[in-house]
């Protein structure tokens, strides 16, 4: 195990580096000079050059590469001259968000696909066999943007309903207030004062401690939408994997004989056929957790959620380089560790992964 995990690490470091390579290469060969982007088109020559060399752009192409590689190994990412803000700030600031938003989406699609996929895959070619079907077809088929629009058009338009359709009330922005006494300590959430800004951690112990539920509801009306609106391609995915998935292990001789031994039906499909199922949907279930932390750019900027897509975008408009260079390897990192934890499930759930 300990070496299958090391070569895994060892192949993800090289991914990194070459996702570092491509993007100071990618700003290299850019139209433009970096430092006048940087300092502003109405900028002096005299700042301009300023900005040159405190980055460094006056040193030799294979001179910054390096300098740019060692910069980022100590955690410096850079320095925003448009937000006036060191990059790694700003991309920490932003991967709450986007890491709330994937989790919930996430939640939704396991939620509703993996029983619509053991129902589909036990009664095939069934009315609720073709439904599951016809659901799968319509949420693959779907395009993000106007799913999400439409739920906002219908639902917060044409019906009225009290669904925020901008913004976040998430921990990564503070938008709950709620009074607490000052003896309830939250960790870093602990202000001198009663009043303090939460989100969805503090509104998790609101509940707990004053026995609330306006906060953490507040919270599911903000995340609803977005979520939804991310969750149902992969929903849909992971439908039709499971019910294939199904139908495959449910004629293998090990379900005859547990079925002859008289096992329950539900503790059959549920315990073990399902269990035999998951190698497929565990790699799919990684490869989307690590696209849609890395940034659902389409649905943050829909619905104006405050996550690294969102402000992904905001800096391609801005041509700020340090932002998209900063996010694009936060992005690479965060596919390789999650890569690396869907391999160690493959290799719990099937040792002979570790041989491969």
């Amino acid at each position: 195990m300990l070496k299958f995990l090391i070569r895994r690490l060892l192949q993800g470091i090289l991914v990194v580096w070459g996702v570092i390579t491509v993007m100071f290469i990618l700003r290299a060969v850019s139209p433009g000079d970096p430092a006048v982007l940087m300092a502003g088109e109405g900028a002096d020559d005299e700042i301009i050059q300023r900005v040159r060399e405190a980055e460094g752009l006056d040193e030799p192409l294979l001179s910054q590469y390096l300098d740019y590689l060692g910069s980022i190994l100590v955690g410096d990412f850079g320095f925003s001259w448009e937000a006036r803000s060191e990059v790694t700030a700003i991309v920490i600031r932003r991967i709450p968000a986007t890491i709330e938003l994937a989790v919930a989406a996430t939640v939704v699609a396991l939620v509703i696909a993996v029983p619509l996929g053991v129902i589909s895959g036990t009664r095939r070619n069934e009315p609720a066999d073709y439904g599951a079907t016809l659901f799968s077809l319509l949420g693959i088929s779907t395009p993000n943007f106007w799913l999400g629009l439409m739920l906002i058009l219908v639902l917060g338009v044409w019906y009225g309903i009290p669904y925020p359709s901008i913004g976040t009330s998430s921990f990564s922005t503070g938008s709950f207030v709620v009074e607490y006494p000052s003896s309830i300590g939250l960790g870093l959430f602990d202000f001198p004062t009663g009043r303090r800004e939460i989100g969805f951690t503090a509104a998790v112990s609101a509940v707990l401690f004053e026995q609330s539920l306006s906060e953490l509801g507040a919270w599911l009306r903000h995340i609803t939408l977005p979520a939804l609106t991310l969750g149902t391609y992969f929903t849909a995915l992971i439908t039709r994997l499971t019910r294939s998935g199904m139908i495959d292990e449910l004629g293998k001789p090990y379900v005859t004989s547990m079925e002859a031994k008289g096992l329950p039906r539900i503790l059959i499909l549920y315990k073990h056929t399902l269990r035999n199922t998951m190698i497929p949907i565990i790699t799919v279930i990684g490869l989307q957790i690590g696209t849609l932390a890395g940034g659902a750019v389409i649905t943050e900027t829909v619905f104006n959620w405050p996550g690294l897509g969102l402000r992904l975008i905001d800096a391609l408009n801005d041509r700020d380089w340090p932002v998209i260079q900063g996010i694009v390897i936060f992005i690479a990192v965060g596919f390789v560790v999650i890569n690396i934890v869907v391999d160690a499930l493959y290799n719990y759930l099937d040792p002979q992964v570790s041989e491969s």
